[in-house]
């Protein structure tokens, strides 16, 4: 590393057992420092480095140890001509009066190494009840560092006009600090990497021109490794689709007393248990697509630098959703008449809420088969080349999958490693219809994508034009969510590529 670089360092500062450590692990990536629901667990200033860049600059994040006795360390300044430099001169006992103690390492970790300080406040709880704000403000202000105050254990991802309501709410409750440049929300629990971006434009608002320039570097260097996890999520996604969309199962030709079995059973004349083979088939491709799914989002989950698998489970109807399609001769079409063959309805759509392999987007609609008559099925088979009978998802399914893929990158984008091992968990409720409106939106584009499928599937192409899909969809949804946050797609492909910047740490 260079020695030219700038060095610049935030402190996360707050009234003890608020989460900085824990909102340490989640901007960091790694397990730093040590996490238990008690007052003073961080007994040292501790720095972690963020990130740096080639040109030698380096971002320091500092874990503190939190205020303690808040109101009273705010009176005994007050009755020092010079408090701080008071404060900081006197030796307190660690043991004998710890809270002081600590209070003091925080105060000169801030003194001595902040060039912003990043402010955490419990936003649980209203304004009002949080007595400790006023006197450590006090003491920030005295501090003389520029202020940044972070939102944290506010539950789970919110709409985002709450969120500012939520923000104007705080803001006001601290009235007119010249020193505090913004207040945004950034949970350890629930943040999103957008969120982080926005909060280094405030950082780099609040920072001296000497350091702007360097700032802008780290800055531009973090955006370029979250981009990468996007992007790198995206194709993760995409691989079980365009493998879901060209798996197929082959079956027996089942000969003309096949065919009028199907008809019969089409027609409630007959009563069967269901074609054997078919539902074999249909299993097996449950079972990949399951597979797949479940090694996709363990590859997602790791690339956010989380710990922990999805879940072991698919739902156990799912194969009944995959496609039946026949290629009639036509004799067996004539038998067939116009009816449907393969037919198997009344599979409910599942929709539940999230903790589920496919989560909240796959509809499982009823099974269509290939249409009877001479003309269509000479046509079906000229088109598709199909030499048997061929079981595959049908386009809702995949297009379900689609939506659950997206469902799925927004529940590990915002599950902050602070918050421990990966655990599928229930969506907000406002994201699936969002996500919904956004992929309907583009109905015309995903019917044009499955029927590229066939008559042979190029998988890998496939693959990329899911992708890029995907990648708009994801894009579009996290647009909604976070207004005017996501940088332009041009220059995030640019900052990936051209970067040379590495995490610091790890």
């Amino acid at each position: 590393m260079s020695a030219a670089g700038t060095q610049i360092a935030l402190s996360l500062i707050s009234h003890t057992n608020a989460g900085k450590t824990t909102l340490a692990r989640t901007l960091l990536g790694r397990d730093v420092g040590e996490v238990r629901d008690a007052a003073h667990v961080t007994a040292e200033a501790t720095p972690y480095p963020m990130i740096d860049t080639p040109e030698g600059d380096a971002l320091t994040l500092w874990d503190t140890p939190g205020f303690g006795d808040s109101t009273r360390l705010a009176r005994r300044l007050e009755q020092q001509g010079n408090p701080i430099g008071w404060f900081l001169s006197e030796v307190w006992d660690r043991f004998r009066d710890r809270a002081f103690y600590l209070s003091q390492l925080a105060v000169r970790n801030v003194r001595d190494e902040a060039d912003v300080v990043l402010y955490l406040v419990n936003a649980a709880e209203a304004p009002a009840d949080a007595g400790y704000l006023d006197p450590e403000m006090r003491v920030l202000a005295w501090i003389g560092k520029p202020v940044v105050v972070l939102l944290n254990q506010t539950g789970r991802p919110r709409p985002h006009g709450e969120e500012r309501s939520e923000e104007a709410r705080w803001r006001a409750a601290l009235g007119e600090r010249p020193f505090v440049r913004a207040v945004v929300t950034l949970d350890a629990f629930a943040r999103c990497w957008v969120q982080e971006l926005a909060l280094l434009d405030v950082v780099g608002d609040a920072l001296p021109d000497e350091q702007r320039a360097a700032f802008a570097r780290l800055a531009a260097a973090w955006q370029a490794r979250r981009l990468a996890q996007f992007d790198a999520s995206m194709a993760a996604l995409a691989a079980p689709i365009a493998a879901a969309a060209c798996d197929r199962e082959v079956l027996p030709d089942p000969g003309v007393k096949g065919a009028l079995r199907e008809l019969g059973r089409s027609l409630g004349l007959t009563r069967d248990d269901g074609d054997a083979a078919k539902r074999k088939a249909s299993e097996a491709l449950a079972a990949r697509l399951d597979a797949g799914l479940r090694e996709s989002t363990d590859r997602m989950i790791a690339l956010h630098e989380l710990e922990g698998h999805a879940a072991q489970e698919v739902l156990a109807r799912l194969a009944a959703s995959a496609t039946a399609e026949a290629p009639l001769s036509e004799g067996k079409a004539a038998v067939m008449g116009g009816v449907l063959s393969g037919a198997v309805t009344g599979l409910a759509a599942d929709l539940a809420a999230g903790g589920l392999t496919f989560g909240a987007g796959v509809l499982a609609g009823a099974l269509m088969g290939a249409l009877g008559g001479a003309g269509i099925a000479r046509g079906m088979n000229a088109v598709r080349g199909q030499s048997g009978i061929v079981v595959r998802w049908n386009d809702e399914v995949l297009t379900g999958l689609v939506r659950s893929a997206v469902l799925r990158y927004l529940a590990v984008a915002h599950y902050g490693r602070g918050r421990g091992g990966w655990v599928e968990t229930e969506y907000p409720p406002f994201w699936q219809p969002l996500v919904a409106e956004i992929v309907d939106a583009r109905a015309d584009a995903l019917r044009a994508l499955w029927s590229d499928r066939a008559p042979g599937c190029d998988r890998d192409a496939l693959e990329g034009r899911v992708r890029d899909l995907l990648d708009d969809v994801a894009r579009a949804t996290l647009e909604r969510l976070y207004p005017g946050t996501l940088p332009a797609r041009a220059s995030g492909r640019d900052a990936a590529s051209e970067s040379g910047a590495q995490p610091g740490g790890g």
